[in-house]
């Protein structure tokens, strides 16, 4: 009788037993799935866009954005251009190819290649930068550039959105761009060489995978780079309207 009772009592722990090592196998399974980097991938276009000028200028414009990869490391290939469609030629052409990886919870960290078609000769750069979300909700992309000819240059791009309502958005950015060294070649004098200062009033159609937009847009060379401009026969500002879209896929 005591052999029996002894027998029942070790069934029972061994079954205990069993089935915490189950549990707890479970929850490192479980554990172990949401820690799993998952490969995501896609394409978002942030401006895409006509626009005319105070000097009646009409220009193709579009920034976007080519990414794959996981939380812990993305590969992203970057087109920014400009199209002069009353000259039939391009203004400027600039991609890059980054890798990019978090630093913390609201920043990530960049560095890659970067080739531009500017007027003028070709240019290469190595690039590292930051990009995220700083206080306040700003979102800021700062970049460090060291060109193929020795150049270093630095960018930053700051932007904040205000929402009227869920669907009908404000975005307001500013873009400026400074060169450590001249670069007469490409029309670059050292100091601060441009900004851009935007604003676009937008329309979400499709939950923020297509929203159209309307805007106005404020360009101006600084310093040596607006006297380059204007050796150039070019101006140094310019006012432009501004129509088109944002989409994801």
């Amino acid at each position: 009788m005591i052999t029996m009772k002894l027998l029942g009592v070790s069934f029972f722990f061994a079954t205990t037993s069993a089935s915490s090592v189950l549990s707890a196998a479970e929850l490192i399974k479980d554990e172990t799935d949401r820690n799993k980097s998952f490969i995501t991938w896609g394409a978002q276009v942030e401006e895409f866009e006509y626009r005319y000028s105070d000097d009646d200028e009409e220009l193709a414009v579009w920034n976007a954005d080519l990414f794959y990869g996981t939380d812990e490391l993305k590969v992203r290939l970057l087109s920014k251009g400009e199209y002069s469609l009353t000259e039939d030629k391009y203004e400027g052409l600039e991609n890059q190819i980054v890798g990019q990886i978090p630093i913390s919870s609201f920043f990530d960290a960049k560095a890659g290649v970067r080739f531009d078609s500017p007027n003028g000769p070709d240019r290469a750069y190595a690039v590292a930068g930051i990009s995220g979300l700083a206080p306040q909700w700003f979102e800021v992309d700062a970049n460090l550039f060291l060109s193929d000819e020795g150049n270093w240059s630095s960018s930053i791009d700051v932007e904040y959105e205000v929402l009227f309502t869920n669907y009908l958005v404000l975005t307001a950015n500013l873009d400026a761009t400074a060169a450590f060294n001249e670069d007469s070649e490409i029309g670059v004098g050292e100091g601060l060489v441009s900004t851009e200062t935007g604003l676009r009033l937008s329309y979400d159609v499709v939950d923020r995978l297509f929203s159209p937009y309307i805007g106005v847009v404020y360009e101006r060379k600084y310093g040596d780079s607006a006297d380059l401009a204007v050796d150039e026969g070019n101006s140094t500002s310019n006012w432009l309207g501004v129509l088109g879209a944002r989409f994801v896929f």
